[in-house]
């Protein structure tokens, strides 16, 4: 498994990034993360729809908070053809209570906890806390990775207008 050093920092600290990196125009990776309820989805499951992935450190962090509160407001904003999925490795439980408590209902929220497949299929894995880097993908719906962001400081938020903008040309 490649690791890849200096690309995102957590409170200033650099941190080491597992798995290969994703690049605009690659078939997206696969991924297998628990849902909610405990159910195993991946990409397959969303087939015909364009997607954006979130990928977050925590739920229950304030940047993090914010940007799934951002995404699930913007979500209503993007039609049927849009579904906006936000991985962390939280546990399902965990995502499920706080998503009940800030009212989360447009987006999915997926965990992986279990096996960190996302993370080291999309090169997000934090090897040092064995979280995931905040991240944003934009996938097509041919497959293909349309637009990506690794932010560079975990405790910063993504450029949302970027990936909005992506995903709203592919519809």
């Amino acid at each position: 498994m490649s690791e890849r050093k200096g690309i995102v920092t957590v409170f200033g600290n650099a941190m080491t990034l597992l798995g290969n990196a994703v690049t605009v125009g690659q078939k997206a990776p696969d991924f297998v993360a628990l849902d909610n309820d405990l159910n195993p989805k991946t990409p397959a499951d969303y087939a015909g729809k364009v997607l954006i992935i979130a990928a977050v450190p925590s739920l229950d962090t304030p940047v993090c908070d914010v940007e799934t509160r951002r995404f699930n407001s913007e979500a209503s904003k993007l039609g049927e053809n849009v579904h906006i999925l936000t991985i962390s490795m939280d546990l399902p439980f965990a995502q499920k209570r706080w998503c009940a408590a800030a009212g989360i209902d447009r987006i999915t929220t997926l965990s992986d906890h279990r096996d960190a497949s996302f993370g080291i299929n999309y090169g997000v894995l934090i090897k040092e806390l064995r979280l995931l880097a905040r991240s944003v993908f934009v996938v097509g719906k041919d497959g293909a990775v349309k637009y990506m962001e690794i932010v560079p400081e975990a405790t910063n938020e993504p450029n949302y207008d970027a990936a909005l903008a992506a995903a709203k040309a592919l519809v």
